[in-house]
């Protein structure tokens, strides 16, 4: 393996565009069938979701429960003086984390036959023939007839009306803090803003969180009800409005945030968590068809528009998680695997977690279908109850006829795992008779999905 940033022309077997989750191991695999691959990166190898992704801000948040469950240390008979998070140390942590994690991954790289990294700023432009597609790095030209791109996407920024005379974060900006905001105003109550919200309220900022429709708002409305009173009782506000504009305040130091109700909210820093944008605009004019929103149009093997170039990850709108990238190349390294029919899950990592598969019960309840519902409230759990975490319920979604099982949401302790156990048997094509007369291990949270399947009722 060699890196190289220097001019000129090369022919490849293969160009790999990105080396998030999905790109290392294409290369790596193509490479190890004894093509030459370059393997382009344009920022720092592993991706967003090991550089200001998933794992900083998993990290980021393990500090945070451990606060939390300090606070609370006397209800378990333990006694604790005053809890105070050292930020700059709890930051320190996540970076020396992320660091191992990434050299790890540049030394992996390093250590493969055929696999030559470049770095730089790429751009492409796809050969409709698809015999010479140019990949563009620093002036150098690389040129094949397989092009792979895993280029993810990033952090939108609205067009906010006085955007441009404040200092604002997204994700990638927050991490790199030092500092604790006295008063972090996050605008955006999706997964970005629950998360970092709750976080940083456990650290002792002041958070208030705006966010139209209120936190979460594609999930249930007794979910979302569950997690605003959680956050309420650990001191966060939400605001359910929309943002009209921004200032800086008086002194310069902060910003003001003005609703369109006219409603005001004065803090020391601002964090847009609004969504992704796809990043295939950083590679230039490529000339492979996008859709409305910037994401490569790809079939059920992620080939695009353009024969001889496939994209994987975020950037082809097929899922926005690293799993979903991660799965991306291991199907598109086994044909005639597809991801035509993948049941996609996710997991929201507030605490308590919240896991997702399949139909919520809004989504049900659209379908036509006849559709039963099983739930508990994790107040019922007895792992739950031993532990001192109540919060939450759990739901299964079945379908009254082929016996299907087509959704389920799980909030509450170690919902995030959990919640495998449902998509697992989902994928499985797993009737839900089946998971019903399961043996589950006692005193477990997942012993409760067998068990409510026993007292399944028409879904209201």
């Amino acid at each position: 393996m060699t890196t190289t940033t220097g001019r000129g022309t090369d022919q490849y077997d293969a160009i790999v565009v990105g080396a998030g989750q999905a790109g290392p191991g294409v290369a790596a695999a193509l490479a190890g069938q004894g093509r030459r691959v370059a393997l382009v990166e344009m920022e720092r190898v592993g991706g967003t979701c090991l550089n200001h992704g998933c794992k900083p801000t998993k990290a980021l948040r393990a500090s945070g429960v451990v606060a939390h469950q300090a606070r609370r240390a006397a209800a378990y008979g333990v006694h604790t003086g005053e809890v105070t998070v050292d930020f700059g140390a709890a930051m320190a942590r996540v970076h020396r984390l992320v660091e191992d994690q990434v050299q790890g991954l540049a030394d992996y790289l390093d250590g493969i036959d055929n696999l030559e990294q470049v770095h730089g700023r790429a751009t492409l432009l796809a050969d409709p023939s698809g015999a010479a597609h140019r990949v563009t790095v620093e002036g150098r030209t690389l040129t094949s007839s397989q092009v792979y791109l895993n280029v993810g996407a990033r952090a939108s920024v609205p067009p906010l009306p006085g955007l441009d005379t404040v200092d604002h974060l997204t994700e990638v900006g927050l991490l790199a803090l030092t500092e604790l905001p006295e008063h972090l105003v996050v605008v955006g109550g999706g997964y970005l803003g629950c998360e970092f919200g709750q976080m940083f309220a456990r650290f002792g900022s002041q958070v208030t969180i705006i966010a139209s429709g209120g936190l979460a708002a594609r999930e249930d409305p007794d979910v979302r009800a569950i997690l605003t009173e959680t956050f309420a009782d650990e001191g966060i506000s939400v605001l359910d409005g929309r943002t009209a504009s921004v200032a800086p305040t008086g002194g310069g130091d902060g910003v003001e945030v003005t609703l369109t109700d006219g409603r005001t909210v004065t803090g020391s820093h601002l964090l847009l968590a609004v969504g992704r944008r796809s990043n295939s605009d950083l590679l230039g004019e490529h000339g492979v068809e996008t859709d409305d929103h910037g994401f490569f149009v790809v079939d059920g093997r992620y080939q695009t528009s353009a024969p001889g170039v496939w994209a994987l990850g975020d950037v082809n709108g097929r899922g926005a998680w690293t799993h979903t990238s991660y799965q991306d190349s291991q199907i598109l390294l086994a044909p005639p695997r597809t991801a035509d029919g993948r049941i996609t899950t996710y997991a929201m990592f507030t605490d308590p977690p919240l896991g997702r598969v399949g139909m919520s019960s809004a989504d049900a309840r659209a379908s036509g279908r006849r559709v039963l519902a099983a739930e508990v409230p994790m107040s019922r759990v007895s792992r739950a109850i031993l532990e001192g975490e109540t919060i939450g319920v759990m739901r299964i979604l079945v379908d009254a006829d082929t016996e299907e099982i087509i959704g389920a949401t799980i909030l509450g302790l170690q919902a995030d795992d959990v919640i495998q156990v449902v998509s697992t048997a989902i994928q499985a094509g797993v009737r839900y008779p089946t998971l019903r007369d399961s043996l589950p291990i006692h005193p477990t949270v997942a012993e409760y999905v067998p068990s409510i399947l026993t007292s399944l009722q028409p879904l209201n």
